[in-house]
């Protein structure tokens, strides 16, 4: 029988049951929202999105997005220090698209990167972590340059372990380390002028969803089709997309570029 948002609502209003938590549906938008009674903080799901990964993953599906819900409606309703938590401090890198206010409107701390990314910062709870945002730098005192040198520094000091896979004459290294912050890794300056230095073609990086960074030393055309397809491949199947376009690493900037294919790629500024 075929899932619907209707029935959706039911197997989720089964699941979510807490006396402090209070449950809505928009039918005419299919948004069903999970909210904290007395603070009225909560997040909103898409249902036909859940919808489509129930049908692929059934139960599967639910568990993780349970899961998800309870940990997001905790953090939420919790007061998070930054004072002597700075090791816990990451930058976080998400597309040029994602909201840069938090889901109670507050203005979240960021920087530019490039055309198809932007910084966030986050303070790692252990199974989670909590985007930042600019009400809680005033409130420790803090400026943006602090949280910014204390992020760079703290990026150094993730594992850099890596995959290496020979193909066509390129070699692609990846970080996939399952720890929220894999593509974290691009805004390693050290470890980006650290792989340029071991290739012998040209570097080019991508991060095409949150829990992958890849590096590819590119030696032939060859290699330029063979990312392209590995990124969009990624972009598709990731949990949090980020950019199907790879980008080229040169003179210490990243930029990101269209490969077309059987050609170099496309520095997406020229005409």
């Amino acid at each position: 029988m075929k899932m619907t948002s209707i029935k959706m609502k039911r197997l989720l209003d089964e699941r979510l049951q807490n006396p402090e938590w209070r449950t809505s549906f928009n039918r005419d938008k299919d948004i069903y929202r999970i909210e904290w009674k007395d603070t009225q903080k909560g997040i909103e799901i898409s249902l036909p999105g859940i919808i489509s990964k129930y049908e692929q993953k059934q139960d599967a599906a639910l568990d993780e997005l349970e899961e998800h819900i309870e940990e997001a409606l905790k953090i939420m309703n919790e007061t998070h220090d930054l004072v002597g938590k700075e090791k816990s401090i990451i930058p976080v890198i998400r597309a040029a698209s994602f909201p840069t206010e938090s889901n109670e409107g507050k203005p979240l701390v960021t920087d530019e990167h490039t055309a198809e990314t932007r910084i966030y910062y986050a303070l790692d709870l252990g199974k989670s972590y909590r985007l930042i945002d600019e009400e809680m730098l005033q409130e420790q005192g803090w400026d943006q340059d602090r949280i910014r040198e204390i992020a760079k520094f703290n990026v150094r000091s993730l594992d850099q372990n890596m995959k290496q896979d020979d193909v066509a004459g390129n070699t692609f290294y990846f970080v996939s380390s399952s720890d929220g912050y894999d593509a974290s890794r691009i805004l390693n300056e050290a470890l980006l002028e650290e792989m340029k230095a071991k290739s012998l073609g040209e570097l080019a990086v991508a991060v095409p969803h949150g829990d992958v960074c890849i590096f590819a030393d590119i030696q032939n055309d060859m290699g330029y089709d063979i990312l392209a397809q590995m990124t969009m491949k990624f972009f598709a199947e990731g949990r949090v997309p980020i950019t199907s376009l790879p980008f080229l690493y040169e003179d210490k900037q990243l930029e990101p570029i269209f490969i077309l294919a059987k050609n170099k790629p496309k520095d997406e500024n020229q005409e």
